[in-house]
């Protein structure tokens, strides 16, 4: 039998950067955050202007709402909410193709919590 005097580390190499190219693509999406959404036109949009410790709500066009990034139930986000102080910063993010009674659900949800602090995005008519 042969003694072996040495590992070869090609295959282990080659399994790091794989691992390591998975791993800074998933750590590029998450710092992102974003979800991905197709912003209804307005002629009358302005610059969003950065708002300090604001809350975001999106809703993609499968209605999906999302809070602060993360999928949240309906109900879920009703107790969210009502957990809120009034003068909470709301930035509002809505997918075109959304079906509107998703847009209503979370506007009722805001006015029925008095949250009025409330900015929608949309995209500058071109």
């Amino acid at each position: 039998m042969r003694r072996f005097d040495q590992i070869n580390v090609i295959p282990f190499i080659d399994i790091m950067l794989v691992l390591l190219a998975i791993v800074l693509t998933t750590a590029s999406f998450i710092a992102q955050g974003k979800i991905p959404l197709d912003l209804p036109v307005a002629e009358s949009s302005a610059p969003l202007e950065q708002i300090e410790r604001s809350l975001e709500i999106s809703v993609d066009k499968d209605g999906i709402i999302h809070l602060d990034g993360t999928a949240i139930h309906r109900h879920a986000l009703d107790r969210r909410l009502s957990a809120l102080p009034e003068d909470t910063s709301l930035v509002l993010r809505v997918d075109a193709a959304t079906r509107f009674d998703a847009f209503v659900f979370v506007v009722d949800g805001l006015k029925k919590h008095h949250l009025n602090r409330l900015t929608i995005v949309t995209r500058q008519a071109k």
